[in-house]
């Protein structure tokens, strides 16, 4: 149905009893559309307001770039009646929108707050004027005052609705307002007469007192509200330089502190704290609030404040309400009984009540305390997963704390518990990538054992900006380090290889902990990999982390728990089947089975203790494992690798009571083409060499395999063989050589005889064919009856 005009509700923000009028109006009026002064590229988001905040709190809404940077909030308290809008739209089922421009719009270039009653300095001194005026004709001293004694009484609604609109129309009078609020004024007639165009029922506006006069005209002026479809959010311009503007709107907590116009920016009622009680017990109940607090604070702080002194600020207080004409005492009478009653001493400064801003020098530390009574301590909470405020200040108690000053080269020493916190602060910032925070020399790994790292820090210009475009992510730098490195992982989800660096650059930052929605993408992300190779490296780089993290802050970390035990799991789903291993892969391949043995190790050994975290299953290892070796299709290296796995876990029984001893490697060995027989060493070697390398039995059996071999299979298999004793140490080729000279009766040789480095000239594959050359030639000579060397004498 169609409706003759909007219901435009004025109010005075923060205001109790504008916020009472609100609701009791949208639940009498029931409108389709409850439009509400705020930023309108909110509208999207507008139901991250009902998660379960702990008021107060605010949306702050920020653009920056090309040198531009602003920032603007739209604070919320519960006696708000912006707040009371939300909530009584939703109760209802209205349609409730923002309908003013985005704080980042130049009508808010030099207006950090969109709530504050002044309406711009310039067209300020004439609603001054007017206020200033009523006052003088009543006898009452300050704006609050005035406020309170016009509008915060228990009066009915009806009563209250017309005496606000009186006192708004006067209060703007013929003013156009500034092109600031000439160009909100203009985005929010928009919004009503596109409300209005629907025909869908009532449209009830919720607006800035100043604003209401001139709203309920423009609105009308709006051409083809229905044709235009709903008002479209205006978008910043691209900054000169031609580089794009960031900019956005997110929830901040807040605090009365901030919201009080003598602690924060000018925010329509001051003593926040005092009107909370206001909004919840009424004037009475509030008086008894205030007279309570204030004792308890004077008394906390040693100040005047004895129960001759409360009787007699109870006196004053009810005797000033009847003098002016107050049911019950409001605030400016409790404020006047208390400097009547309490303040022993004469003051050169106003009292504090009396003008707006900051407390001006010279206030008696009486008036103080009891001004920071009524402002309140009260701090809003965001609920979980909202996004977060600005990182400014957090990054500045960081870095104080932390005893970091940005202001050239720094070296921190990674074993001193104060080096690691200073390190986990400037890992965060590098995560935020921000500007003048560079890490010159450090450690690779976040458990390598490296001492020192180095660091170079500055305040570049474009710092600031980077910081305020980084607070989109969270409200302290953990917070939006974890944020941003969340964003990392999703990105590298797909790039196992790229999240173990990203879970590693976490340990330096000292972020053990994400959402669940993360963890539950990486897992899927996990399952799907494709490779078994970049899988084997997470898990070596992150178990460490899990298991020995405690240095970084990140043993046991449910991240890297989820990780590793996605990572296992797909990685022995990947290993079974039988697949060719390219050359090039051929030591990532042997290093990921040998994490995968690590892993199952520490878990053992873990569980043993009772103190693991992860959850493993060992018999399906060690079955895979087994069904590996026995594969005569996979890979050589795949199957001694995993026999030599099995034989590094020797505490480890076999799910089906299988034993393997060194008879299974030469068994494996001895079943092997000769151009395969050093895969399956180079697998046996790199998992198991303290278990065979240095027993006579394999020694002996190993010998005798490689000389049973014929030449062309011996030139086969040397290449491989060499690369696989190349998983020895220096020490332990020595003492394998000594068993190899004992064996072969040839202990008066060194064992350098066997282990020296060939000429790099001269390659071993080059030798063995001039020697078979050699063998060959011999052979033939000896066929025909010759000999070589020199004839002895008859």
């Amino acid at each position: 149905m169609s409706v003759r005009s909007p219901c435009i509700v004025g109010v005075r923000h923060h205001s109790p009893a504008c916020a009472r009028l609100v609701a009791a109006r949208i639940r009498a009026l029931r409108p389709r559309h409850v439009l509400i002064e705020g930023p309108a590229d909110f509208n999207p988001r507008i139901d991250e307001l009902f998660l379960g905040h702990v008021l107060p709190l605010a949306i702050y809404s920020y653009l920056s770039g090309g040198g531009v940077q602003r920032g603007s909030w739209a604070p919320f308290a519960e006696h708000s009646p912006e707040w009371q809008a939300l909530l009584a739209a939703r109760e209802i089922g209205a349609q409730a929108r923002f309908i003013d421009l985005p704080a980042w719009h130049d009508a808010f270039d030099d207006l950090p707050n969109r709530y504050a009653d002044a309406p711009e300095a310039q067209h300020e001194a004439r609603a001054e004027a007017y206020e200033q005026a009523l006052a003088d004709r009543l006898a009452i001293e300050g704006r609050d005052a005035l406020w309170d004694h016009l509008f915060e009484q228990d009066v009915d609604d009806v009563s209250l609705a017309q005496q606000l609109q009186v006192h708004f129309e006067h209060l703007r009078g013929a003013d156009p307002g500034s092109p600031g609020n000439a160009a909100r004024e203009a985005q929010m007639a928009q919004w009503i007469a596109w409300a209005m165009a629907q025909g869908e029922g009532e449209v009830l506006v919720v607006c800035g007192g100043y604003h209401a006069p001139a709203l309920a005209r423009q609105w009308r002026d709006v051409a083809d509200a229905a044709a235009c479809g709903e008002p479209a959010v205006p978008q910043p311009p691209p900054a000169p330089e031609g580089v794009p503007l960031r900019h956005g709107s997110f929830l901040v907590p807040y605090s009365f502190k901030r919201l009080d116009a003598f602690q924060g920016y000018a925010s329509g009622m001051s003593s926040p704290l005092y009107y909370q009680w206001l909004w919840e017990s009424g004037s009475a109940g509030a008086g008894l609030r205030l007279m309570q607090e204030v004792a308890q604070r004077l008394r906390q702080r040693r100040l005047v404040a004895s129960t001759a002194d409360l009787i007699a600020l109870h006196t004053h207080a009810q005797g000033l309400a009847l003098l002016r004409g107050h049911a019950h005492a409001l605030r400016a009478d409790w404020l006047d009984a208390v400097a009547a009653t309490l303040l022993k001493e004469a003051q050169d400064a106003p009292l504090p009540w009396t003008y707006r801003g900051m407390i001006r020098p010279g206030t008696a530390p009486l008036l103080v305390e009891v001004m920071d009574v009524l402002a309140g301590d009260l701090r809003g909470r965001l609920a979980a997963a909202t996004p977060r405020p600005p990182l400014l200040d957090s990054v500045e108690h960081e870095l104080d704390a932390a005893g970091i000053a940005l202001d050239g080269e720094r070296t921190i020493d990674l074993l001193a518990d104060a080096g690691r916190r200073q390190s986990r602060v400037l890992h965060r910032l590098l995560l935020l990538g921000i500007p003048g925070v560079a890490r010159v020399q450090g450690p690779v790994l976040a458990l390598s054992g490296e001492r020192n790292e180095r660091w170079r820090l500055g305040r570049p210009i474009e710092q600031m900006a980077a910081l305020i475009e980084a607070g989109a992510y969270g409200a302290t730098l953990a917070d939006a380090a974890r944020a941003v490195l969340e964003e990392k992982l999703r990105e590298a989800r797909d790039d196992v290889a790229a999240l173990a660096q990203g879970l590693n650059a976490a340990a330096f930052a000292g972020l053990a902990a994400v959402s669940d929605v993360l963890l539950a993408d990486l897992r899927a992300a996990i399952a799907t990999a494709p490779r078994f190779e970049p899988l084997g490296e997470a898990i070596g780089v992150l178990y460490p982390l899990f298991r020995h993290g405690q240095i970084v802050a990140v043993a046991g970390a449910p991240l890297l728990a989820a990780v590793i035990e996605a990572a296992s799991d797909r990685a022995l789903w990947l290993f079974e089947p039988p697949a060719a291993i390219a050359p090039s892969d051929a030591f990532t391949h042997v290093r990921a089975v040998v994490a995968l043995r690590d892993l199952l190790r520490g878990y053992a050994a873990d569980r043993q203790d009772g103190a693991s975290a992860l959850v493993l299953e060992i018999d399906r290892v060690l079955s895979v494992f087994a069904r590996k070796l026995r594969d005569p299709a996979a890979a050589a290296l795949s199957r001694g690798a995993a026999l030599g796995a099995i034989l590094s876990l020797p505490q480890l029984a076999g799910p089906d009571g299988d034993a393997f001893d060194l008879s299974a490697a030469l068994a494996l060995l001895n079943g092997l083409a000769a151009d395969a027989l050093g895969d399956a060493l180079s697998g046996l070697l790199a998992l198991a060499r303290e278990q065979i390398a240095q027993e006579p039995v394999f020694v002996e059996g190993m010998d005798a395999l490689v000389a049973a071999l014929d030449d062309e299979d011996f030139l086969r298999a040397l290449p491989a063989l060499r690369g696989a004793f190349a998983w020895l140490p220096p020490r332990e080729r020595g003492r394998l050589a000594t068993l190899l000279l004992r064996l072969h009766e040839a202990t008066h040789l060194s064992p350098r005889a066997l282990t020296a480095a060939l000429p790099t000239d001269v390659d071993a594959r080059d030798i063995a064919q001039a020697a078979r050359r050699e063998r060959e030639v011999c052979a033939r000579l000896q066929f025909w009856g010759l000999r070589l060397g020199v004839e002895e004498p008859a």
